[in-house]
């Protein structure tokens, strides 16, 4: 959503409180929708004023890096196998 269709919500939420004729329940809900719209809005404030792909140029010269696998790839497993249907003794 853009800036202003946030905007026109968060006004949209706060007309409907300031009638004061919705029920308990849905002024409750009214609330958190206007107070998720303040923090998204002041999210999006905050980034617009530090936005890292501007100021960092040179990540797009700097070469991909890659995973590698270090050591041997074909290692066997060394753990011991577990032996199914062996019966436990169990304390009494």
């Amino acid at each position: 959503m853009t800036r202003e269709e946030l905007e026109k919500a968060r006004a949209w939420a706060d007309e409907k409180l300031s009638l004061g004729q919705e029920p308990p329940w849905a002024w409750y809900q009214y609330m958190k929708l206007r107070e998720t719209l303040d923090a998204i809005l002041a999210g999006q404030a905050a980034t617009a004023v530090f936005n890292p792909t501007e100021s960092l140029p040179q990540l797009a010269q700097r070469p991909a890096r890659h995973l590698r696998l270090v050591g041997e790839a074909n290692q066997q497993d060394t753990s011991q196998p577990l032996h199914v249907g062996l019966p436990i003794q169990l304390p009494m």
